[in-house]
């Protein structure tokens, strides 16, 4: 038999590190060349003029400017209409 008694194991010890998701800067803020300005997962947010998409769908500013959020009405391929918001730098 054994002499010590057996310990349990415990399941919820394990965690991911967090991600930082999100709006980085606001509209009117003015920007840099390279800023990021959105981390996201998929493109919640699309790409306006001077914006530009790393492949995590990462949106940062290709001009040096003022950051501009706007929302625009498009049809989706299956026919329905969405509202989605577009970041511009001008």
């Amino acid at each position: 038999m054994a002499h010590t008694k057996a310990g349990g194991t415990a399941h919820n010890l394990r965690d991911s590190n967090p991600k930082y998701l999100g709006v980085k800067r606001a509209d009117g803020q003015k920007v840099g060349v390279g800023e990021i300005l959105v981390r996201q997962r998929g493109t919640a947010i699309m790409a306006g003029k001077n914006i530009g998409v790393g492949v995590d769908h990462t949106l940062f500013a290709e001009v040096a400017g003022t950051v501009h959020f706007r929302s625009k009405r498009k049809t989706n391929f299956d026919g329905r209409t969405v509202t989605r918001r577009i970041v511009d730098v001008t």
